[in-house]
């Protein structure tokens, strides 16, 4: 029952976003710029001075987020997209905190 514990052919485990076999490659840029933008967003709310930066790439990241979430086609591609939404509410809240979208 190899299927099972996710494990292909070869015995390694591997992350894939197009899991249903099909490809999706409006869905698959959506969760990746999603994820990269909430990283982005979470480091620089810690940065007082890169507060901009945190507020602007966090709404991006979470309303971006939540329309790739009202499209995914796979699992994956959600758990990266809830991943990426949180992070993005976090950096924006941040980044708010630290002095707002302004300069």
């Amino acid at each position: 029952m190899p299927h099972a514990s996710g494990h292909g052919r070869s015995g390694r485990s591997r992350f894939r976003l197009n899991s249903d076999g099909r490809r999706h490659p409006l869905e698959n840029a959506l969760s990746v710029c999603t994820i990269l933008c909430g990283l982005i967003a979470f480091v620089a709310g810690f940065i007082p001075a890169a507060h901009s930066v945190a507020s602007f790439l966090g709404v991006l990241g979470f309303f971006g987020g939540l329309y790739s979430q009202y499209i995914s086609a796979t699992t994956q591609e959600r758990a990266l997209n809830i991943v990426g939404i949180v992070a993005s509410f976090v950096g924006v809240a941040f980044g708010i905190r630290n002095g707002g979208f302004l300069p």
